[in-house]
């Protein structure tokens, strides 16, 4: 059964508007006092938004894996979250900006997980990763700050609702990505065809598997752990652009590809 205070943020989701946080009285005292409480009711918001119709949880998303989306949340470390399977897109997204409260995009790198991750004695590091890695594929993430004033949320708070995550757009999948320098790789946003803002795979943790090693392990920590078939945002490389009825953007990964979507007025 979904806990009561995850009700609101259930509902949230249904209908994004501006969540106030937690109200006094029962939902307050049942809010997350550290992360790993944050991660445990995250969990079961997933169970509670699969309830819903909102299908399996098909991937994950992490979140501040880089210094300008750190400086943007004023968070030091990464934060993850789970990508419902009715909220994936693929290619190209078009939808109603009044389906969200407040639209943003962010342009990511995905890896596709060809084998589990389970517990092992030593912690997960990049070349570990790299035998159990499908394909990598240009992304879009899709946030929505369905809240009143997300700057006055604590950082468990956003972690049990995803971290502001709302859908995703996945370009096709590159199973050569070993060629390509994932450091090196530049991506770049687009917004009705100008360049808003630019970054390289390195500005991810030093190198973007740093980041899946990351979420790894901290899903072990958490007694879950990676699975083959799931996908994996590993961070955006631009600063998250916040958008207006009618704009068209394009995330373009050098080396991996693009992916577009169109938010209609």
């Amino acid at each position: 059964m979904v806990p009561p205070n995850l009700q609101p943020l259930i509902e949230n989701r249904k209908h994004p508007g501006p969540w106030p946080g937690w109200t006094p009285g029962v939902e307050q005292d049942q809010a997350p006092g550290n992360e790993r409480d944050a991660y445990l009711l995250q969990f079961e918001l997933h169970d509670g938004l699969q309830g819903i119709g909102f299908g399996d949880r098909a991937g994950w998303k992490i979140g501040c894996t880089t210094p300008v989306m750190q400086k943007f949340m004023s968070i030091d470390h990464p934060c993850s979250g789970g990508v419902m399977e009715s909220r994936v897109h693929f290619d190209h997204f078009v939808g109603a900006y009044s389906d969200f409260n407040r639209v943003g995009v962010e342009c990511e790198i995905a890896v596709t997980l060809a084998a589990d991750l389970p517990p092992k004695d030593t912690p997960y590091v990049i070349q570990d990763l790299i035998p159990t890695i499908q394909s990598c594929r240009a992304a879009m993430k899709i946030v929505d700050d369905r809240y009143a004033d997300y700057s006055s949320l604590s950082t468990e708070d956003m972690i049990v609702d995803d971290f502001f995550q709302s859908a995703c757009v996945l370009g096709p999948e590159v199973m050569n990505w070993q060629e390509t320098d994932l450091a090196e790789i530049r991506g770049r946003t687009m917004i009705n065809g100008t360049e808003i803002g630019s970054g390289q795979g390195a500005d991810i943790m030093g190198h973007p598997l740093n980041a899946l090693a990351w979420l790894a392990n901290n899903l072990i920590e958490l007694d879950r752990h990676l699975l083959a078939g799931e996908f994996v945002l590993l961070g955006s490389m631009v600063e998250c652009q916040w958008l207006s009825p009618g704009d068209a953007v394009e995330m373009q990964i050098f080396g991996l590809g693009q992916v577009t979507a169109e938010f209609a007025k």
